[in-house]
């Protein structure tokens, strides 16, 4: 087991290397496609490689070591001598701890790759989201029909007529309240993101889980958003991403349950 554990470790550190990736391209991409340029320059995931922001200079493939790299480089470019972001590293270390855990609480099945996959979703839509504002399309439909696949396979404990309707009432739900609410203010409450990401966590946790997971997260979101209004930190527009606390809700109620959730909301 410890074996598995050191190796869900180190596939949780490359695979942070990748989701760093998504984080800076995919927005980009997106804004790329509205753009609709006559003559696109090739930019996707995989090309062009891997490159310093600063100065553009493509990275070795010794200096894209997860976070061994940044210690050896001291945080800096070995080309223009710029900072590196320290976000690379913890997305590195974030998404090996996510994998690790999983390894740790579902052992050595293939619960623990499927839900492994599942929290490297919702870390690279969380940060997305709070960066941007934005949920890739690319990402919460992997979420959607992984979830349906993964039930489908019996990996996980979820029958899948529950995932699906899941998926379903996941969407169906945050669109009739965002429906209604723009009806009655005349104003955008949540962007079709939110509903894709809704449904895909309906695919992993079933739709009874909907409920407390949408309050569990609309809590935390109020919280965080007096927060950063009291000290000064909300954005000018006054808007706080929903997804990063779907997001943690989903996650939640996936690594801890949903009973010990409903008795600490006191239903």
């Amino acid at each position: 087991m410890t074996w598995y554990m050191g190796l869900m470790l180190g596939i949780g550190l490359i695979v942070g290397s990748f989701v760093n990736v998504m984080i800076h391209r995919l927005p980009r991409m997106i804004m790329a496609d509205m753009a609709l340029p006559l003559a696109p320059e090739r930019f996707d995931l995989c090309w062009p490689t891997s490159q310093c922001p600063h100065c553009h200079t493509p990275i070795k493939v010794q200096h894209n070591i997860p976070v061994l790299s940044f210690v050896w480089l001291k945080g800096r470019c070995c080309f223009c001598n710029q900072p590196i972001s320290a976000l690379y590293p913890a997305v590195e270390v974030a998404t090996g701890l996510l994998w690790l855990i999983c390894a740790w609480h579902w052992g050595m099945s293939p619960k623990s790759l499927c839900w492994s996959v599942f929290a490297t979703l919702l870390l690279t839509l969380s940060i997305i989201d709070w960066q941007t504002t934005l949920l890739p399309d690319d990402l919460t439909q992997t979420l959607v029909w992984s979830g349906l696949m993964a039930s489908a396979s019996g990996w996980l404990p979820l029958e899948v007529h529950h995932a699906i309707w899941g998926s379903v009432a996941g969407y169906a739900s945050l669109w009739v309240v965002a429906t209604a609410f723009e009806a009655i203010t005349g104003k955008q409450g949540m962007g079709a993101g939110d509903f894709k990401l809704l449904a895909g966590l309906g695919a992993w946790v079933g739709p009874l889980a909907l409920i407390p997971l949408v309050m569990l997260a609309s809590f935390s979101g109020a919280c965080v958003g007096l927060f950063l209004k009291f000290t000064g930190r909300l954005r000018d527009d006054s808007y706080v991403p929903f997804g990063p606390f779907l997001a943690l809700a989903g996650g939640l109620i996936a690594f801890i349950g949903l009973d010990p959730i409903m008795v600490w909301m006191g239903w």
